[in-house]
């Protein structure tokens, strides 16, 4: 510049192009003191040499707006944004991709500011010039692409945000490659919006490959490396992991500080973070510093009344309120509050946190009134999100109710206390926190009988086959565009593009698919939505669905108590008891380590292991004690468990303490176990006993049974059962390494023979030994048996090498193959066994268990798949099931239902297992572990009522 200041003159455009390169070349070192300057400078040179006009100018005006918007002076950036915008608009037209490039940067600027509306018009505008210049797969789409989802992704409306994301992903990795900065910053918006719905798995990964691309490609100290530690700090904040996520922040902060200055919006964010694990620790006067100095830099840059200031805010009237400063915690909240409703509008994630946040000061003072009120306000929120997010492809509306279970959880608490507090309001109170109740939890088990109901309840085949058609459709593209994610958060050179490009093209024909179900679906069956997502049944739609000698118990855990929903057809009461989450699931620890069979050789070992009385009688008072006088003339119960009772059969627990210890099997043949006293059925939900009741009707299948079983296994048979009590268990050893290897099973031919001869059924209709192929079940008409049963091994996720999710076993075939390896998993049998069945028997090991995958709830494996291929009721074990006891459990189950059809199939099961217990012969069938494995999932009652 010196020079060319003396060769050219200070006025001349050379040097104009001098001053411009140096503030570029700064800029490209993340260097803004004293670059702002420089480009006026340059401005004012170009104009006088080569006129305001010249294109010259318009490149130095838009990196001085770029510039404005990086130091977060949003006003001045939208000023130069709107003279560069008039002039290419006059020069290049409303079409030129120039143009389109200005409207985006000036839309940032806007959503930066909150004017959220004004953005998305330019957007889209933007959008379609893009597309109609470049063509749909270009870079530049993609840009528009992520901006667009990102002001969704800031107005709470996840669900549009996600499909941008992931095609602003697929262009640039096609384009750009999948080692591009660009590529980066996308993975990272896509796992921000995931960790907002609280997909946390998935967003993890994908953060720990954005982060090494940016660090690979601009560096460990550059801004946006910065950007990819604090995103993966937030989530490990979610997670727990305060002590990692702490030094993320620390780590983000000094790079920001450098690379931005210490008053950018970027430094905020990581003070906020910091100071949220320092409250967590409990450090309250740091944490409060930090709140301090980010809310100072955002106030001055966003103004006291943008939400991100507000978000801040919340936070430091969190600390204030674990501080026991709640009035000034409320009136923080009550500001927030106006904030977000202002500036998100009613309906965002955002409004509900805080209307939370006042309802627990409001209940901790017991002003249960004004508590009421607000979190009725949230729990209507996370309600129609809920609802409207439905027929949305991804999984992320269930990931989000989850995220939503503390509100939910809130407003039961809330209105039990306003039911002791204000008797009058009693009975609407208790049909409102019933239908709260049933919005703390969704299971995928629950959806699947929503998802069979839909079908059954459709008035016609054609009808019916279609919307099983979108399902599986829906549930293939769901499949693959988890792969394609997967793939996205793997590095580089572990992945195969002509894999992933197959894959969007799959995915791509499935789109269309499910565009055209939709569009017929949606005409021909208006009921479609509301059966298929259907809200939480109302008090007294339940009541009307229960016999006279039936009540229904729905359990909701929370973290310092549990609420239990008793609904009988005329009468209905909600019990609070103060057992929480952590103490509940030590109870069921303690009592399912003495109900598993692993570490036992013998009988007197399992003696000598004992049963744990306390532990179960201690449950019992607990949980059913407090009902007794409201349940008396009950005979069939139907449970819908939560956390860690959905892995308990409740049976096992004692109504009267045994005295003394249980030292010989005699003991437990005459204690007192809960199933002495009720038949008990697990439902899924509790809208699955309207789906059950009112839109399943008995199958019309014609034939009564057909069954699977005896597979042809090299491994020892199970003959010396009752000597070692390791060969009586179906299910893998920890050490099988084939399916060949696993132990034979020939009792459990005989065992099918009894069924069908309690049933009437031909024993043609037994697919056994060498038959009993995994390709002969996928290519039988199975909907044509109104009973099936599987008795075989059951391998839960990861037992065999190979097997990531629940399968049951068959005669493995002399070569393994895609169509036929032995194992018949539960996305096969989902996707190709088509049923119409009253009841499906799984007599293996473990078939109540959950998928595999993180946190996945019980019911989520085997039982999901066969309620969505189309059983009303499954019979699933929750442990390793003896086979000589299983034998004698489901044979005797149905000798009972043959005596009196009318008993229901939870009775004939809990009449068998008592069967077992007066057996003076085989005096070991009293522990528990023998007859308590298996419940009844479904339909567990009399036929469905009309």
């Amino acid at each position: 510049v010196a020079l060319g200041e003396i060769e050219f003159g200070r006025q001349h455009e050379n040097t104009a192009t001098l001053l411009y390169q140096l503030a570029v070349f700064y800029l490209a070192q993340d260097k803004t003191v004293g670059v702002e300057p420089l480009l006026k400078r340059a401005q004012s040179v170009y104009e006088t040499a080569v006129g305001a006009d010249h294109p010259a100018v318009g490149l130095v005006l838009a990196d001085l707006a770029g510039l404005y918007r990086m130091q977060a002076r949003f006003a001045d950036a939208e000023a130069v944004y709107l003279q560069i915008l008039q002039a290419r608009e006059k020069d290049l037209g409303g079409n030129h991709p120039d143009f389109s490039a200005t409207l985006n940067d000036l839309a940032e600027i806007y959503r930066d500011q909150g004017r959220y509306a004004d953005a998305e018009v330019l957007y889209k505008r933007s959008l379609a010039i893009d597309e109609g210049a470049f063509g749909p797969d270009h870079p530049e789409v993609a840009t528009t692409l992520n901006n667009l989802a990102l002001l969704y992704e800031v107005q709470g409306r996840y669900g549009d945000a996600e499909p941008l994301h992931k095609r602003a992903l697929d262009i640039k990795e096609s384009v750009l490659g999948q080692n591009d900065p660009a590529v980066a910053s996308t993975l990272n918006n896509l796992a921000a919006l995931y960790e907002k719905q609280g997909r946390v798995g998935e967003a993890e990964l994908l953060l720990q490959r954005a982060l090494a691309v940016k660090q690979a490609s601009v560096g460990r100290d550059h801004f946006e490396t910065a950007a990819s530690l604090n995103n993966l700090a937030v989530l490990y904040g979610k997670l727990g992991r305060d002590e990692e996520a702490a030094q993320l922040y620390e780590k983000s902060l000094r790079i920001f500080e450098k690379s931005l200055g210490s008053a950018h919006p970027n430094v905020a964010a990581s003070l906020n973070g910091l100071a949220e694990s320092h409250r967590k620790a409990q450090r309250f006067d740091e944490a409060a510093r930090l709140y301090r100095s980010g809310l100072s830099i955002q106030e001055s840059v966003f103004g006291p009344d943008h939400f991100e200031t507000a978000i801040t805010r919340n936070n430091l009237a969190v600390l204030y309120r674990d501080q026991g400063r709640t009035v000034e915690a409320e009136t923080i909240f009550q500001s927030v509050l106006g904030i977000y409703e202002g500036a998100l509008g009613g309906n965002h994630p955002l409004v509900a946190t805080s209307l939370t946040n006042l309802a627990n000061l409001c209940e901790d003072r017991t002003c249960y009134p004004a508590a009421l009120s607000q979190i009725r306000r949230a729990t209507a929120i996370g309600r129609d999100r809920v609802a409207l997010g439905h027929l949305q492809r991804s999984g992320g509306t269930v990931s989000e109710q989850k995220t939503m279970r503390p509100t939910f959880l809130r407003h039961l608490s809330v209105a039990y206390a306003m039911t002791e507090d204000d008797p009058s309001d009693r009975a609407s109170l208790l049909a409102e926190s019933f239908e709260v109740a049933q919005l703390t939890r969704t299971t995928s088990a629950a959806r699947a009988v929503a998802g069979m109901a839909t079908r059954f309840a459709a008035g016609n085949d054609a009808l019916a086959k279609m919307v099983r058609a979108r399902q599986d459709a829906l549930a293939l593209w769901q499949a693959i565009d988890e792969k394609i994610i997967a793939a996205a958060s793997q590095a580089s050179d572990t992945r195969d593009p002509q894999a992933e490009a197959r894959l969007r093209a799959e995915r791509a024909d499935l789109d269309h698919a499910l565009e055209g179900f939709d569009a017929r679906i949606l005409s021909e069956y208006p009921d479609y939505a509301e059966i298929a997502n259907p809200q939480p049944l109302p008090l007294t739609e339940a009541q009307s669905l229960l016999g006279p000698d039936e009540g229904l118990l729905v359990f909701t855990v929370a973290r310092k108590a549990t609420f239990i929903h008793l609904v009988r057809d005329d009468d209905t009461e909600v019990f609070k008891v103060n057992i929480g989450a952590e103490t509940l699931r030590d109870y069921v620890i303690r009592l399912r380590n003495t109900l598993t069979p692993g570490g036992l050789y013998g009988l007197n070992d399992l003696l000598d292991r004992g049963y744990d009385a306390d532990a179960a009688y201690q449950l019992y008072q607990a949980l059913f004690a407090p009902l007794e006088d409201r349940i008396a003339g009950v005979r069939h119960l139907f449970v819908v468990p939560d956390d860690a009772l959905q892995s308990l059969p409740l049976g096992v627990l004692l109504s009267e303490k045994p005295q003394g210890e249980l030292v010989d099997f005699s003991g437990y043949r005459h204690a007192q176990w809960l199933a002495r006293r009720y038949a008990m059925t697990t439902l899924p939900s509790v809208s699955s006993l309207r789906a059950l009741r009112h839109f399943t009707k008995t199958a019309r299948a014609r034939k009564p049974f057909t069954g699977f079983g005896d597979p042809i296994l090299d491994g020892r048979p199970g003959a010396q059962r009752g000597i070692e009590i390791k060969t009586l268990f179906r299910g893998a050893l920890a050490d099988v390494r084939a399916v060949k290897r696993l132990s034979r099973l020939p009792d459990t031919a005989d065992e099918l023979k009894a069924i069908a001869g309690s049933l009437n059924a031909r024993e043609d209709e037994l697919v056994l030994g060498a038959e009993m192929t995994e390709m002969r079940v996928r290519q039988s008409d199975l909907s044509d048996s109104r009973v099936l049963a599987f008795a075989t091994h059951g391998l839960v996720a990861g037992v065999l090498q190979g097997t990531q999710e629940p399968a049951l076993v068959f005669t493995p075939p002399a070569v393994a193959s895609a169509a036929d390896d032995g194992l018949l998993t539960a996305s096969e049998i989902a996707r190709y066994l088509k049923l119409d069945a009253d009841l499906v028997i799984l007599s293996a090991c473990n078939t109540a268990a959950a998928d595999g995958r993180p946190g996945a709830e019980a019911l989520s494996g085997l039982a999901k798949a066969f309620f969505y291929a189309g059983s009303r009721a499954l019979l699933v074990s929750h442990w390793q099931v003896s086979s000589q006891a299983a034998v004698q459990l489901t044979t005797g189950m149905f000798k009972e239902l043959a005596a009196n059809p009318a008993m229901g199939r939870s009775e004939s099961l809990r009449r068998s297992m008592l069967a077992m217990l007066a057996d003076e012969k085989q005096e070991h069938l009293a522990h528990p572990l023998f007859w308590a494995p298996f419940v009844i999932v479904g339909e567990g009652g009399l036929a469905p009522r009309p």
